[in-house]
């Protein structure tokens, strides 16, 4: 793990510098992060995904105000020619502020990009993670994040746990994901740059309603934010707290990527299948849950074996390798499920360990 750097106050901009287009000189305001500050106060260090964007930026200045140490990590997708200038900000501030900048250039997608730009990126921070020892990975998802995912996931039919999905605390592939600023809305965040003469860019992009998500944003989402904020900041509160009593579940054993779960009910089970799959990049459809449900041993997109015996589930990767005939004996006689045996036998997982 890297080294912590001395404590050092960090002053906000005194000079005015804010988006390409507007000029504001505002008294400067503070904002305090959401009680996952804790999380990345020395001796912690962390990675902030950064783009230069009102988000990312916003939370860089917080997360300075906050004493919190941190590096940023930008991915340039060459989609548009400001990018450059993106990239070339990112590593301004990082030299500013004595921080490290990594920056990727990503190749060109043909097809599905936010999906396949979503797996690139977060590749990238597992590469940086473990290369440079990082305890957490910091996103900028906001309030109006949030509802966008929500009203995506209801129109395509969904439950609570998947469509209030977004935690303040979550884990993915190994990396500690925090999201500090869920509790915001953008409008909250440019409000706070502007006051405090901060530069940010405006990716336009964000516009293009060839996104699912932007054209959720545009006709939903933004206007319902704009006119009943502070009632939707209380519900996603209520929300969550459902959620969080509906997820009675416990995770029996881990090791590696595979997981046993245990659950009073279907339910239960098939809402702690979801969020496992989730935590490793994996997002269930509600058709692929009903085949678990009616099924009970599968695999899900050839990528993963998921089987319930009684009140109990096993989630590991898919995979075929040859066992020998002594293991697979050994598993027949422990009563371990079929599909999730050749990934025990290849990660080099005991038996005894998962027999129950």
């Amino acid at each position: 793990m890297p080294k912590n750097k001395p404590k050092q106050n960090h002053p906000l901009p005194t000079t005015t510098s804010t988006s390409p287009t507007t000029t504001y000189s505002l008294t400067p305001t503070t904002y305090s992060l959401l009680p996952t500050t804790y999380y990345l106060l020395p001796p912690s260090h962390s990675l902030l995904a950064f783009s230069a964007g009102v988000d990312s930026t916003a939370l860089f200045f917080m997360l300075l105000e906050q004493d919190v140490e941190f590096d940023i990590a930008i991915v340039d997708y060459g989609l548009r020619s400001q990018s450059k200038e993106e990239v070339a900000y990112a590593k301004e501030l990082a030299d500013k502020y004595g921080m490290k900048c990594h920056s990727i250039q990503a190749p060109s997608f043909e097809s599905n990009f936010e999906k396949n730009a979503r797996d690139f990126r977060y590749g990238y921070f597992k590469e940086l993670q473990l290369k440079y020892g990082y305890d957490n990975i910091i996103t900028a998802h906001q309030l109006n994040d949030q509802l966008e995912w929500m009203l995506m996931r209801l129109t395509k039919g969904a439950g609570v746990c998947e469509m209030v999905s977004f935690e303040p605390v979550s884990y993915k592939d190994g990396m500690r994901i925090i999201k500090p600023l869920l509790n915001y809305s953008k409008d909250e965040l440019i409000t706070y740059l502007h006051q405090n003469s901060i530069k940010y860019f405006v990716d336009k992009s964000n516009f293009e309603e060839k996104y699912e998500r932007n054209y959720f944003r545009k006709h939903f989402s933004d206007k319902l934010i704009a006119e009943f904020r502070d009632g939707i900041k209380k519900s996603f509160e209520y929300l969550h707290k459902d959620k969080d009593a509906l997820l009675s579940y416990e995770v029996i054993y881990q090791e590696k990527n595979l997981h046993i779960i245990k659950a009073p009910t279907l339910h239960n089970l098939l809402t702690g299948i979801d969020r496992v799959l989730k935590q490793n990049g994996y997002l269930l459809s509600s058709s692929q849950r009903d085949e678990i449900s009616n099924q009970k041993s599968i695999v899900i997109g050839g990528l993963w074996a998921v089987e319930i015996l009684n009140d109990i589930a096993y989630i590991a990767p898919y995979t075929n390798t040859p066992m020998p005939k002594k293991f697979k004996e050994e598993c027949r006689v422990a009563k371990i499920p079929s599909k999730i045996r050749a990934y025990c036998y290849k990660e080099g997982i005991s038996i005894t360990n998962i027999a129950l």
